[in-house]
């Protein structure tokens, strides 16, 4: 009764595990020992045969059930800790003829699985996760099939001549009290010549928007969806950016229409993208998601009247990293105001000067360009931009004034505040737009940091840090670490039984 009051979902994400036990057992297929049967909601009709032998020592959900209630967890992989799913060597896999011992995964899948047709006690299968695909809707809205039935009831494709199949205007959009399609009422269209009627279902939205971009590389083309030349230039994208909601309404689709095209010779590659990045969600100032019923959403045009466009745009950027989900600040957005209120007061006191800049300032300077160049590649913005603010207080600290590095200013800021970078550009002297000017470069030698500062850490508790070089050896580093007090007082002639160096980065001895 539990169970067949949740649905598949619920079934498949709940914590706790239901469980009745049988009373009836089923024998081992090589050991030949009883195994109890076991009914339980998490296990579905639609995977396998709907029963399965469980493995509690690396699945997770066996795991969680095997421990509810008391049943034997047997490891079968070496690991230090249970559940483990990965991959390693077998363990506890031995009877009779057969061993598994000492393969990995594949191997003793390919083993086991010879092993059981040659003894005649099962054979290998494939399972498919895909299920039947639903395309035909009973509405107005979307693309017609070019399909007609002919009067023997027969199925043909309209001549290429006639594609695209384009809507017909309808005085009404909606189907039928039955669901027949709003298409089947329009004579003109249903009725195909005297060869017979028109398939009137259309396809559903995701027909088209599951390969746009590929037309987007030849959009004016008006003898084919794209010309293949074309699309082998531009494709595959190299970054798809959108909502984990996507991941199957339409990243699943466009990579099946791509395969389908790519085995049909129409595309040249088998992926349509080659990185997928999630955008984290602007959350109202209460923490939750902005929206009418909470009433705390902001109004970005009335933020753009009072801030500009490039604070707006600036702020977004600075909220936080771009894949978390960020509550809106608006005292945050002041503060990105003020500070491009600052860059527009420096770029124009800097106009004609050349002060020379101290080392220090040098070596700062050539950071933030390597930073921010490396930061936008990243998608990791809000760093970038603090750089850059980081550089101008140091410039206003040193009392800086110098046109060229308020042009390196404009080049850095303008992917995030494009307005204002023109416009001090240009007032600067910048050839062109700032935005088609070349990328600045950096010195590397004077990016070249000497030494670093690391945490040293006892049993993963931070006791110290010590300066290093980068390529720094790890038993110096660990010579250094001991040297320290508080590391002595912590460690206080225990053995050291282990030491995480990672050089750069941290230092961890365990003992």
């Amino acid at each position: 009764k539990e169970c067949l009051s949740k649905s598949e979902v619920q079934r498949k994400g709940a914590q706790g595990k239901t469980g009745v036990f049988t009373g009836a057992y089923a024998k081992h297929p090589i050991r030949e020992e009883d195994l109890p049967i076991w009914i339980s909601d998490y296990v579905l009709m639609d995977y396998g045969s709907g029963a399965i032998m469980a493995v509690p020592a690396h699945d997770e959900r066996d795991y969680q059930f095997a421990s509810q209630f008391n049943l034997k967890i047997l490891p079968v992989i070496e690991s230090e800790q249970l559940p483990f799913e990965g991959d390693g060597l077998h363990i506890h896999s031995e009877e009779g003829e057969i061993s598994l011992n000492g393969l990995n995964k594949a191997e003793a899948c390919e083993k086991i699985i010879s092993y059981l047709e040659k003894t005649k006690k099962g054979k290998r299968q494939i399972q498919y996760k895909l299920r039947d695909w639903l395309f035909s809707r009973q509405r107005y809205w979307g693309e017609p099939f070019p399909i007609v039935k002919d009067k023997k009831g027969h199925y043909f494709l309209v001549p290429d001549e006639e594609l695209p199949v384009r809507l017909p205007p309808v005085a009404d959009y909606e189907p039928s009290e039955k669901g027949e399609p709003p298409l089947a009422r329009v004579k003109d269209f249903l009725n195909y010549k005297d060869q017979g009627q028109r398939e009137t279902d259309t396809m559903p939205g995701y027909a088209a928007s599951s390969w746009y971009f590929l037309r987007y590389t030849d959009p004016k083309n008006d003898k084919a969806p794209f010309d293949f030349e074309e699309q082998k230039y531009w494709m595959p994208v190299d970054l798809y950016v959108g909502g984990s909601e996507h991941s199957v309404g339409h990243l699943l689709y466009s990579r099946f229409w791509q395969k389908v095209f790519f085995d049909e010779g129409l595309v040249s590659h088998k992926e349509p993208f080659t990185k997928l990045v999630h955008q984290g969600v602007i959350l109202g100032e209460d923490g939750f998601k902005m929206s009418k019923s909470r009433g705390n959403g902001v109004n970005p045009d009335e933020l753009r009247e009072k801030y500009g466009a490039d604070s707006l745009r600036l702020y977004i950027c600075f909220l936080g990293p771009f894949d978390k989900d960020k509550p809106w600040s608006s005292k945050g957005i002041e503060g990105v105001y003020r500070f491009l209120d600052r860059y527009h007061r420096f770029a124009r006191e800097s106009k004609g000067k050349n002060q020379e800049t101290p080392s220090s300032f040098n070596t700062l300077f050539h950071q933030t360009i390597k930073k921010v160049t490396e930061d936008i590649e990243n998608l990791s913005f809000n760093t970038a931009i603090s750089a850059l603010m980081i550089l101008l207080n140091e410039a206003y600290k040193l009392n800086l004034r110098d046109e060229e590095l308020a042009k390196t200013l404009a080049q850095l800021l303008m992917p995030f505040a494009p307005h204002l970078s023109e416009e001090l550009w240009e007032h600067l002297g910048g050839e062109g737009f700032v935005s088609l000017a070349s990328w600045p470069d950096y010195e590397k030698q004077a990016v070249k940091v000497e030494e670093l500062c690391i945490g040293v850490q006892v049993n993963g508790r931070t006791r110290g840090s010590i300066e290093l070089k980068l390529e720094e050896k790890q038993e110096k580093a660990l010579k250094k670490a001991l040297d320290l007090k508080a590391v002595q007082n912590r460690i206080q002639g225990r053995e050291i039984k282990k030491c995480i160096y990672k050089p750069g980065k941290i230092l961890n001895i365990i003992v």
